[in-house]
């Protein structure tokens, strides 16, 4: 990574997560603050920064480097989408690939 280079995993965080992890570095690292800060409890905190967790993992995954399976990673992490969907859009991309490098054949 170069100097002033935004690491890729942090481009693919939302708004909303920066500003957790900004909150969370102010706080010292002290859940138990940023909670109070939240007005939540602790545990629906640890679980907001679980999941915080999974989506920086699957943000920074060198096994993932194809952009759309990345953020399809990152839809599961959130919720967004469960597995199931996941892998039936993975499947109709990877055939839509297959077909474009077919015709550029």
């Amino acid at each position: 990574m170069m100097d002033g280079e935004i690491p890729s995993w942090l481009q693919l965080l939302d708004d909303e997560d920066i500003q957790f992890i900004k909150r969370l570095v102010l706080a010292s690292g002290s859940l138990k603050t940023l909670a109070e800060e939240y007005g939540i409890t602790y545990p629906t905190l640890r679980i907001r920064l679980d999941r915080l967790i999974e989506k920086v993992k699957a943000a920074d995954n060198p096994k993932i480097d194809d952009p759309f399976q990345k953020r399809l990673q990152l839809m599961m992490t959130d919720g967004v989408i469960n597995s199931s969907a996941a892998k039936k859009l993975m499947k109709a991309y990877k055939q839509s690939l297959k077909k474009l490098s077919d015709k550029n054949e």
